[in-house]
C-alpha cells in the first residue's frame, strides 16, 4: 500500500531555478486537509554537484516512495528532458501522475496530456481533488 490512513506519498516534478510552482503546489497540500510526505527534491534539499546518470537514479529513487507524481505542465518547455524522464519513470513504476494545466490555459504538451491520470486546474482545491481521486 502506498499510503497509510489517508497519508499521500507525494513526488512533485519541479526546476530548482524555477521552484515557484513547487513551492505552490506544495503549500497547498501543506494547508490542506491531507496528510503527506514529500519525496520530492526541494532547493533545500538539493543534491549535490552529480553526473546525469547519477541524478537519474536519485530522481528514480525517489519516485518510487511516491504514489502519486504531479506534474505542473507550465515549466514543460524549459524542461522536457527531465519531465519526460520523471513522466517515464513513474508511468514504468506504475505511479499515478496528476498533471496541471498552467493557470488560465486548456492545452499543454502532448506527452503530459496523453500520460496524467488525470489533468486539473492551477487551483488548490482542484489539486487537492485530484490527489484524492487518484488515491
Amino acid at each position: 500500500m502506498f499510503h497509510i490512513a489517508n497519508r499521500y506519498n507525494i513526488f512533485i516534478s519541479h526546476s530548482w531555478h524555477y521552484s515557484n510552482h513547487y513551492d505552490k503546489i506544495y503549500e497547498w497540500i501543506t494547508i490542506s486537509n491531507i496528510t503527506s510526505s514529500n519525496y520530492s527534491i526541494s532547493i533545500e534539499k538539493k543534491f549535490p554537484r552529480m553526473s546525469k546518470t547519477q541524478l537519474k537514479a536519485a530522481i528514480t529513487e525517489q519516485i518510487s516512495h511516491a504514489s502519486v507524481v504531479i506534474i505542473p505542465a507550465g515549466m514543460y518547455a524549459s524542461y522536457s528532458e527531465w519531465i519526460d524522464y520523471e513522466i517515464n519513470e513513474a508511468i514504468r513504476m506504475n505511479k499515478k501522475i496528476l498533471g496541471i494545466y498552467p493557470w488560465g490555459q486548456m492545452h499543454v504538451p502532448t506527452k503530459i496530456s496523453l500520460n496524467a491520470d488525470l489533468m486539473v486546474h492551477w487551483q488548490q482545491d482542484s489539486v487537492i481533488r485530484g490527489i484524492k481521486q487518484l488515491l
